[in-house]
């Protein structure tokens, strides 16, 4: 680590923990949506941010924990190849990271500009909340995330979800400090609070589970359809790395595109994702909450992000912990969803605002209909369907159809400069 302070340690670990508690509610429900183990994830997430720390040379206060923009393809992938060969379909995600990571070192960040303009990303991303509503409505109305199923009445779901929407909603917009980086965590406890109320919430897996234990860890298997299917996936989630990295370096004042360079922290979330696959983990991504929560408090010494990711190792070994979160509520979490799956849309429709794509031009116009249509209908061709597909096809799409391409205009990416001789 090439970062010192003069901090005491104790200071170090309390700031930590409360990063991890920032990023504490988005990284556990992911994992609860998906039906994986959510002590896995903090493990994942603690030894994911370990290893970006390490391959970054400990110099970018950031945090990496369960990407949302996996929900959907883990899902399906799930229900088609089952979850080994899932796992096996991520750890290839991290390596497409790795894979960029090293054209970047090697021709700069040009052909990132070409390949994936905002008119490519912003309906991608559209997509990937959108096309997860009926999942949220679902669960708020007390059903299984696919519907198949009336896990809670209707009349009792609906009020604890709205409830749970009700208070996150008022403390993302209304509370003040570090509050208002927590919203979920607020919508949660009240939801769990409600349902306690109302005697839907099952505390028997608690009292059986032991204190302290191993983490349900998985281990892959690996198929071409499963890779072929996954892979295209990590596409908008490597363009939301670029973007929360540059975001941290406007908190803290450097550029960390250039120092330690893009094709570093690239590989590290990408070595992150393959590592958390592994041992049947969700692939990670940088947090946008953990920066906030950076500019909030203005400490930007890494070495925080480390404490958070010891933190969040210890808290996966407490089997009573993990067993307690599996108990939360479907209503709880259908209610929170709506908002979370509603704020990845407008973040791809921002993009588009943001950077002026004139929709009214034909070409742009049809990259963006397409894409979304395909992406939220579920259209299947061979093997790859959904999120993939729609990415696929925006990406086709833009190098083939005449016309002004659209770039990043002052946002675009810059070149690695010095740190390609690294």
């Amino acid at each position: 680590m090439q970062q010192t302070s003069n901090e005491p340690v104790w200071r170090e670990a309390l700031a930590g923990s409360q990063m991890l508690l920032v990023a504490f509610g988005a990284l556990v429900l992911m994992p609860l949506i998906t039906g994986m183990d959510p002590n896995v994830a903090l493990f994942t997430a603690g030894v994911g941010t370990l290893l970006f720390q390490l391959i970054t040379g400990g110099q970018i206060p950031i945090f990496l924990a369960s990407s949302f923009a996996f929900i959907a393809p883990i899902i399906a992938s799930k229900a088609r190849f089952g979850i080994e060969e899932t796992m096996g379909g991520l750890v290839a995600a991290g390596v497409l990271y790795m894979i960029l990571s090293g054209l970047v070192r090697l021709k700069g960040t040009g052909f990132l500009n070409r390949l994936l303009p905002p008119v490519v990303i912003g309906p991608v991303i559209m997509v990937i909340g959108l096309g997860l509503a009926p999942v949220a409505v679902n669960m708020a109305m007390g059903k299984a995330g696919d519907g198949s199923a009336q896990l809670v009445p209707y009349d009792i779901a609906i009020w604890i979800a709205m409830i749970s929407l009700a208070t996150t909603v008022a403390f993302a917009v209304m509370a003040k400090g570090i509050f208002r980086l927590i919203p979920i965590m607020f919508g949660v406890i009240t939801g769990y609070a409600l349902s306690a109320i109302m005697g839907i919430v099952d505390t028997s897996a608690i009292q059986a589970a032991p204190w302290l234990g191993i983490p349900a860890f998985a281990a892959p298997e690996f198929s071409w359809a499963a890779i072929l299917f996954m892979i295209p996936v990590a596409i908008a989630p490597a363009i939301e790395h670029i973007g929360d990295v540059l975001a941290i370096g406007t908190v803290t004042g450097k550029d960390y595109l250039k120092k330690p360079g893009l094709h570093r922290t690239l590989l590290g979330d990408g070595v992150a994702t393959s590592a958390a696959a592994l041992v049947g983990g969700p692939p990670n991504t940088t947090y946008s909450e953990v920066t906030g929560a950076v500019m909030l408090t203005r400490n930007f010494n890494p070495r925080i992000m480390v404490w958070a990711a010891v933190t969040a190792v210890v808290l996966a070994f407490i089997g009573k912990f993990g067993a307690a979160l599996q108990t939360i509520p479907v209503p709880v979490m259908g209610g929170i969803l709506c908002l979370l799956f509603g704020s990845i849309a407008v973040v791809g429709l921002n993009t588009l605002i943001r950077h002026q794509v004139d929709l009214s031009e034909a070409r742009n116009l049809v990259i963006t209909g397409v894409t979304l249509v395909f992406g939220i209908g579920g259209m299947v061709i061979g093997q790859v369907e959904g999120i993939a597909l729609c990415g696929l096809v925006a990406i086709a799409l833009n190098l083939i159809l005449p016309g002004s391409r659209s770039g990043w205009g002052d946002e675009t990416i810059p070149e690695p400069g010095n740190a390609q001789s690294e």
